[in-house]
């Protein structure tokens, strides 16, 4: 099956394919129409009692087919919008419960979403009720899907106090035989001080929980000193990793890092930026320029394929594996044994493994019937 000479077999090959999902942010994969709706329920309440309403519409902030947010536009537009739309138990239930169904309907089986634990003043949400909500959310989810089971993640924002921080880790300890697996470090990279959170990653592991981070986002962050920094608090897996020197790469391979690669993100906010020839100005990398192709030849780290803001990138992870296919000469059994490689990258136990591993047996025993896997 020649799936880079019929595209829409490639995409629905990779729809089918079952997929692990380990770096998506539940704020940014939330679709525009789920936030279009939100908004017009609570349009419609304010007007019911007479209240002033200054949000825009969604569909206008975030219009349609735009996906060019870069770190200076991206950051904003969850703090100044989406946090406004997303602020009481009702429409953290209603789009945790959209998150996940687009990703069930899109061939993901395994699923750890991430998040910041949240407080909003105006509505009295706190942080616990709000981690409340999503779980609550994600069991009601689990109860009810045949395929795909969603564990969480908590995540310290960089620009978070080490109060803040102590706070996500009680958050996380406290909920860890709820579904919590593991801590993440997020937010901004060209704002906080990393350095204070070593004793907070540490008391995680400590406890059980499995730690990744963003790492290597931005150029300018990308210090050694940062970078080892970074190292030091024993992560699992790592985000991104654009752009790290080659010693940096070197201590990955030895340390057999999981990568968690997101590549549409990547290149619409222009994260690959490459250097230019002397004289030359730097210029930005598009997706055959993305750092996946050399990690996937050398075959050093083990790698998994991830989504990062699908809400706002507009690529659902069949999309993402349908781009590795189309820029890297995938075959079907190549992108069949990449998604299946991501079994031993989860953060959930032995039990999830062992149903991973029967979801992918059975589904490549059909699609070697169907012939799929046939040059």
């Amino acid at each position: 099956m020649d799936l880079n000479n019929e595209p829409s077999a490639l995409h629905q090959f990779c729809k089918k394919l079952p997929k692990i999902e380990l770096h998506a942010h539940l704020s940014g994969s939330i679709t525009r129409e789920c936030l279009h709706k939100i908004w017009m329920q609570k349009k419609k309440a304010a007007d019911q009692v007479g209240s002033k309403f200054d949000l825009e519409d969604p569909l206008i902030v975030i219009p349609s087919g735009r996906v060019n947010y870069d770190i200076v536009t991206f950051f904003p537009l969850f703090s100044d919008y989406i946090y406004r739309l997303c602020n009481d138990i009702a429409t953290i239930k209603y789009s945790t419960e959209a998150v996940l169904r687009d990703f069930d309907n899109d061939g993901v089986v395994y699923l750890e979403l991430r998040t910041t634990p949240r407080e909003f003043k105006e509505t009295g949400l706190t942080k616990t009720q709000y981690i409340e909500a999503v779980l609550d959310s994600i069991d009601s989810y689990n109860a009810s899907s045949s395929s795909m089971k969603t564990y969480l993640i908590l995540s310290i924002d960089r620009r978070d106090t080490p109060g803040k921080a102590q706070e996500c880790i009680n958050l996380a300890i406290r909920y860890h035989g709820r579904g919590v697996v593991g801590m993440d470090l997020c937010g901004d990279p060209l704002k906080g001080d990393i350095a204070s959170f070593g004793p907070h990653f540490a008391q995680a592991r400590a406890a059980g929980l499995k730690i990744t981070l963003h790492f290597g986002e931005v150029a300018k962050t990308s210090t050694e000193e940062d970078l080892r920094l970074l190292l030091s608090f024993h992560s699992a897996r790592l985000g991104h990793v654009i752009h790290i020197p080659e010693f940096i790469r070197q201590e990955l391979c030895k340390r057999n890092i999981a990568l968690e690669i997101c590549i549409s993100c990547n290149v619409h906010a222009k994260m690959l930026v490459m250097a230019g020839a002397e004289g030359e100005e730097d210029k930005i990398g598009s997706y055959g320029d993305h750092h996946f192709g050399r990690w996937y030849q050398e075959q050093q780290c083990p790698m998994v394929l991830c989504t990062d803001d699908v809400g706002v990138f507009c690529s659902p992870l069949s999309n993402e594996y349908a781009l590795v296919a189309e820029h890297f000469q995938l075959t079907p059994e190549q992108l069949y044994n990449l998604a299946y490689s991501g079994i031993k990258t989860i953060f959930a136990g032995t039990g999830e493994k062992d149903r991973l591993e029967r979801i992918f047996r059975a589904w490549r025993q059909e699609a070697e019937g169907a012939k799929l896997f046939q040059e």
